[in-house]
């Protein structure tokens, strides 16, 4: 159970929240989503609203396996970034994180790190303010690992916000640290 937490993130900035299996770092970030209501105290996102300007990726990929690599992409492009140039944000996202050749391949046929991508390339084709992340990285090869820590140092150099749970090492430099 988390009590008397407090804690704030700027345009720009990243906290990196840790702490033991258990410890609450996934409840917190599905707390700031809204998913889980807080027993007291509130969640603000200043001048933003929740859910409409976060974009949470749990440490399940939450994929359609049945659909393709792009048909997932695109998903997501559609409902959290709007219409208008979904297409063209879902093409590029899989192109990102290196999923353009599986564009239409069914899900189900990736590896685990692949699949974790494809889950990336969701959030770098949905437009939002803050991202919330629970294990990014797990996972992932060295160099997938190297692409994203670019696209998280791109979210915050445009001002966006990141509040990740994690065990492992996210290549932000600038990161703060909750430790639960």
């Amino acid at each position: 159970m988390l009590a008397d937490l407090s804690f704030h993130v700027a345009a720009g900035e990243a906290l990196v929240v840790t702490g033991h299996n258990g410890s609450g770092k996934s409840t917190l970030l599905r707390t700031v989503a809204g998913l889980i209501a807080p027993v007291e105290g509130q969640i603000a996102l200043s001048g933003r609203t929740i859910p409409e300007d976060v974009h949470l990726v749990g440490h399940l990929n939450a994929l359609k396996s049945h659909t393709s690599v792009y048909e997932n992409a695109l998903f997501f492009a559609r409902w959290q970034g709007g219409g208008e140039g979904a297409a063209e944000r879902a093409e590029a996202a899989l192109a990102r994180v290196g999923l353009g050749a599986f564009a239409d391949g069914p899900a189900a046929f990736l590896s685990q790190g692949q699949r974790r991508r494809l889950a990336l390339a969701r959030l770098l084709a949905s437009p939002r303010a803050l991202w919330l992340l629970d294990e990014p990285v797990a996972g992932l090869d060295t160099a997938s690992r190297a692409m994203f820590a670019a696209a998280m140092g791109e979210h915050l150099a445009a001002g966006g916000l990141i509040l990740a749970a994690t065990h492992e090492p996210l290549g932000l430099a600038a990161a703060r640290e909750l430790a639960l």
